[in-house]
């Protein structure tokens, strides 16, 4: 009785008309004192930031030195396999043994360059426990284990100059294994967070399979004889324009995300990656046509070059891109906006 007494007076004192109302009463007062008119938003839309300027996502901690010569070695060992298996079917050895000492050194490179930037050799071990098709580094990491004693035997073999049958197979392998070695690290970069790289997962496999083709006839031209090197000049103008049109495709859907590509660092050396492949598959046609070998020389020497510097610019770029936070928050803005018309 003495809670409903307390109630009561509690009722009694309260000012008429000030009680809080709640759910559809609530409402329906709103609605009287705005006269039914539609509530116009009282603070405007915010413009872009983030806490303290701070990048939203952590940037890649690989070392580029590291990492970008893993890149571009993964991709010259992998095409070069491809020359060398050509050279062996269509009877060039002054090609193909060239190419498979070059898939052979690359890839004991790459692999080395992997290994430091993780630190200890057992980590890359610990990524062969278990075989995880969705995972890229897991995929890789088995594509690599299969590839490498293949092409080192390869080599092996054509240093030695016995066992051929089975230097030849395993050539073949090599070959059948090199385009995944060498284009696998794109779908890895593509499957990070990183925003420039993770965009451009459309295009950039056929970005890194130009530039491994044209690092390969790069190679191949320099130590090849120039009567047997028409294989390589031919795959040097393929590579080149495969590389440069899937490149250019690639930052203008980009949108946004296409800047980190063109401003500091990235810009010199995709500009300069652009131009020596591009020089490069031109001297390496005037070299066939000349027969000139200085000029072969040359040209292998500018698509080498080239190939290093896309793989340096597009590392570059991608850590550009994940420090500051408009290219990871805008383009997340505008998915939702277009979700919402």
């Amino acid at each position: 009785m003495a809670g409903s007494d307390v109630t009561r007076e509690g009722v009694r004192g309260a000012r008429p008309g000030r009680e809080a109302l709640t759910g559809a009463r609530a409402g329906r007062r709103r609605r009287r004192r705005g006269g039914g008119r539609g509530e116009q938003p009282m603070v405007p839309d915010a413009a872009f930031s983030s806490y303290y300027g701070k990048p939203v996502l952590n940037k890649p901690t690989w070392k580029p030195l590291d990492i970008a010569g893993y890149l571009y070695l993964g991709g010259l060992a992998g095409a070069s396999s491809l020359l060398a298996a050509g050279g062996q079917v269509t009877r060039r050895p002054g090609l193909a043994a060239p190419a498979k000492l070059g898939a052979a050194g690359a890839i004991s490179l790459s692999l080395a360059a992997l290994v430091h930037d993780l630190g200890r050799p057992a980590r890359f071990l610990n990524m062969l426990r278990v075989f995880k098709p969705t995972s890229p580094m897991s995929v890789g990491s088995w594509v690599l284990s299969g590839y490498a004693p293949l092409a080192l035997t390869a080599a092996a073999t054509e240093v030695a100059g016995r066992y051929r049958l089975l230097g030849s197979a395993a050539t073949a392998g090599a070959a059948v294994l090199g385009p995944a070695v060498a284009t696998y690290t794109a779908v890895l970069l593509s499957d990070t967070a990183v925003p420039s790289w993770h965009e451009g997962y459309r295009e950039l496999p056929y970005v890194f399979a130009g530039s491994a083709a044209s690092a390969a006839a790069g190679l191949a031209l320099v130590t090849a004889p120039a009567a047997e090197a028409g294989p390589a000049r031919r795959m040097a103008v393929l590579g080149a324009a495969l590389e440069l049109g899937a490149f250019r495709t690639m930052k203008r859907r980009m949108g946004l995300l296409a800047e980190p590509f063109d401003q500091g660092r990235p810009r010199t050396l995709l500009r300069a990656s652009e131009a020596l492949t591009a020089g490069g598959a031109a001297l390496a046609l005037l070299s066939g046509a000349l027969r000139d070998r200085r000029l072969a020389v040359a040209a292998g020497a500018a698509l080498l070059t080239g190939s290093a510097a896309l793989r340096f610019g597009v590392f570059h770029a991608g850590v550009a891109s994940a420090e500051d936070p408009k290219y990871t928050v805008v383009p997340q803005r505008e998915r939702m906006e277009a979700r919402g018309r």
